[in-house]
């Protein structure tokens, strides 16, 4: 290994609900270091999810976060004069990760609706295994699927 790896912080578990996922969320959320923004966003968008499904929040907010994360996706990798497509599978941290940017990103694509109504709705969305997110889990699998010929390029 050529240079120093960057050590893995734990992530501590957020005031109100005691969740590490919460406080992932948060600090995804967050912009230019204004965390008290977005608490409030997340934090509001919980307690709308709470009065929409009657059920708590954070585990709401798990199953979603479980129906969006992707377990394959293509990487593109050059071999000879071409680039191929070649499916890998997708590290547990990884998967987390891309599942709760693909929310917030769509949540943010709502526009004329408060940041933390449309990550209610969003997550509320996924919750249902349907929005945008669960559809670009789908389109990121199927594009695996269709490249899987090119799998044997995998290092």
């Amino acid at each position: 290994m050529r240079r120093h790896s960057a050590d893995i912080r734990p992530v501590k578990k957020d005031a109100k609900y005691g969740s590490e996922l919460v406080t992932r969320m948060v600090n995804r959320v967050m912009r230019k270091g204004k965390k008290s923004i977005a608490e409030g966003i997340v934090y509001g968008a919980l307690e709308q999810l709470a009065e929409a499904t009657s059920e708590d929040p954070v585990e709401v907010m798990t199953r979603a976060v479980e129906n969006v994360k992707p377990r394959v996706e293509v990487k593109s990798r050059r071999v000879g004069g071409a680039t191929y497509q070649v499916p890998i599978e997708v590290s547990k941290d990884r998967q987390f990760a891309m599942a709760l940017r693909w929310i917030i990103q769509f949540a943010i694509g709502r526009s004329g609706v408060p940041m933390r109504r449309a990550l209610a709705v969003e997550i509320l969305d996924a919750y249902r295994n349907e929005g945008s997110a669960v559809r670009r889990r789908d389109e990121t699998h199927k594009m695996a699927q269709a490249n899987r010929a090119f799998a044997h390029y995998r290092w």
